[in-house]
């Protein structure tokens, strides 16, 4: 669970730290980029670091950062009701991957099927993935918070990574075993017990948590041959305007071999650089956040993700 202004940012800030390399250390203290490039630059090297409090702080000026935190800490003093079915389900999934002998259990439990799911699921994969594949296409065309070349940009990485879904060997056991040692340990490592933990930790605890979460995915992904960090390491920049307190920078990178290539917009505030989508998609979020919530809403359930 997190408050929705950090839902609506997740998805835009994780397709602008697609657009950036790993440099500008020097950087990841400030708010901001000296430069365009040297803005985008340090928010690769938060981001490789698993540090999303200082990410947050860097992709945003100090009074908009100092807004989200606060839109943070009003979300969680006013909390709705998690039903029980949701408690109870996610005591059994953290008690199932965090007990004793979890890797062994689960394997135990999952091996059977995989053999069961390859013949049953081999031939319609193709077909399942090309549905899934148009479902995620229609999702970012309708989305508000991205901006049209964010969506033309997430459009070009779909068209990438579906051929790469259709042929991961998702049903192998070894790596299904890799997978659920991953999956284990970064249960183990989040240490959550009740649904209401989430609700009550602190913004820097729960970047903590997310930070945890995110380098479990980052080795899932690797098992499965989509190697984050050598995406992130390839990108490179070319500076194409600048004035007037705006810039464009192109954004080359390769995903799973296959070049492509985007621009980035930035804004200058105070001196320092930002992500212009970025910036307007947490100001958006700020005045969502600080309206009055609609009648009839206060008191309903929420589902734990």
């Amino acid at each position: 669970m997190r408050p929705a202004p950090l839902r609506h940012l997740l998805l835009p800030l994780l397709a602008a730290l697609l657009l950036s390399a790993c440099h500008g250390r020097d950087e990841t203290a400030q708010s901001g980029g000296s430069t365009p490039e040297a803005a985008l630059q340090a928010s690769v090297d938060l981001l490789k670091a698993g540090d999303f409090n200082g990410l947050w702080k860097h992709a945003l000026p100090p009074a908009d950062y100092a807004n989200l935190r606060a839109d943070w800490s009003r979300h969680q003093r006013d909390p709705r009701p998690i039903s029980a079915e949701d408690r109870v389900r996610f005591s059994e999934t953290m008690q199932k991957l965090t007990g004793a002998d979890a890797e062994a259990k689960l394997y135990a439990e999952l091996q059977p099927k995989l053999a069961s799911m390859q013949q049953q699921y081999k031939d319609q994969l193709p077909v399942l993935v090309s549905v899934g594949e148009a479902l995620v296409k229609s999702g970012v065309s309708q989305s508000k918070s991205l901006s049209d070349a964010q969506k033309a940009q997430a459009g070009s990485v779909i068209d990438v990574l579906a051929p790469w879904v259709r042929q991961t060997p998702w049903f192998d056991q070894a790596k299904a075993k890799q997978a659920i040692g991953v999956a284990v340990a970064t249960a183990r490592k989040l240490d959550l017990k009740t649904p209401e933990q989430l609700r009550t930790m602190d913004f820097d605890a729960a970047m903590g948590k997310y930070a945890t979460g995110y380098a479990g995915l980052k080795q899932l992904l690797g098992i499965y041959g989509l190697p984050v960090d050598e995406t992130l390491n390839s990108v490179r920049f070319t500076p194409v305007s600048s004035g007037h307190g705006h810039a464009v920078v192109r954004v080359d990178y390769t995903l799973l071999g296959k070049p492509l290539s985007t621009e980035s917009k930035l804004v200058q505030q105070d001196g320092r650089w930002y992500s212009e989508d970025m910036l307007d998609n947490a100001r958006k979020a700020h005045l969502q956040a600080t309206q009055p919530a609609p009648a009839g809403t206060a008191g309903s359930a929420v589902t734990v993700d």
